[in-house]
């Protein structure tokens, strides 16, 4: 005869409770972000070791995630970022909703300076590049798209956090600022009074703080009720041309998509039920 104990609460069982996914898709994110600009494709064992995540753990998730599309194989049989991520990637509205609207306008942009043309959201602290055009005379520079930026050394970051909430503007400005030429903003104090240019005048400047041959000159993009969403930028040569020419292009191009992001929105009727 069984004895319950006065612990054990008697009554149906309970099903058993499901494994909980959180640290498995953990672990699958970090093997993805084991790739990089410097490391675009790798062998297990450099995703295992880049990634924290254990051989045998990663061996059974990179096969998941490449039965998936989420990671293939090149021609050497190394790992590389599947086409199915940017499928995925390419729904965030923020990416080709925004792009779709702003593409003429950064193609004009980038028609009349000649020089590279930038368009970019902000991603809590850091900036993401949803487009880049190169102009015939571009000048070399270190991004594409869908790669991040710290916002205190770009045009297109100044002018992003320079709308920002109030506290995250301060947590940026605790640092650390990476020093990429002797040009770049390291100072909060010096930084804040770029910010505050950046509302007084409607535009950002970043003098060869990326790299000593460009300047970077950009605006904000604001949705329908009057909220940045994005920045736009030229980046051209040092002083050829100068600010004084690009900045009424870089601040009619913003206010053309704008008024887009505007106008697209207020077609979207409700439909009747």
């Amino acid at each position: 005869m069984a004895v319950s104990h006065p612990d054990v609460p008697t009554g149906p069982a309970l099903p058993p409770e499901r494994p909980s996914t959180g640290p498995v898709v953990a672990r699958a994110l970090r093997l993805l972000e084991a790739f990089s600009d410097e490391r675009p494709t790798l062998t297990l064992s450099e995703i295992s070791r880049r990634s924290g995540v254990p051989l045998s753990t990663a061996h059974r998730l990179v096969a998941e995630l490449e039965a998936w599309g989420a990671l293939e194989r090149d021609g050497d049989g190394r790992y590389q970022v599947g086409l199915r991520l940017w499928e995925v990637g390419a729904l965030a509205p923020r990416g080709p909703g925004l792009r779709e609207r702003a593409l003429p306008y950064l193609e004009d942009l980038c028609a009349v300076t000649r020089e590279n043309v930038q368009l970019a959201v902000r991603e809590d602290d850091e900036i993401v590049y949803v487009e880049r055009l190169a102009g015939t005379r571009a000048v070399e520079v270190h991004i594409r798209v869908g790669g991040r930026w710290a916002m205190t050394a770009t045009g297109v970051g100044l002018v992003l956090l320079a709308y920002a909430p109030p506290d995250l503007v301060e947590r940026v400005l605790e640092g650390p600022f990476p020093r990429h030429t002797p040009w770049t903003l390291t100072d909060p104090a010096r930084i804040r009074e770029a910010l505050a240019a950046v509302r007084t005048r409607g535009y950002a400047v970043s003098d060869r703080q990326i790299t000593s041959d460009a300047t970077s000159v950009a605006a904000p993009v604001r949705d329908a009720s009057g909220e940045v969403v994005a920045a736009l930028s030229v980046v051209a040569h040092h002083g050829n041309p100068p600010v004084s020419v690009l900045s009424p292009l870089v601040r009619t191009s913003a206010g053309g998509v704008s008024h887009a992001l505007a106008a697209g929105r207020a077609r979207r009727v409700p439909r009747p039920r």
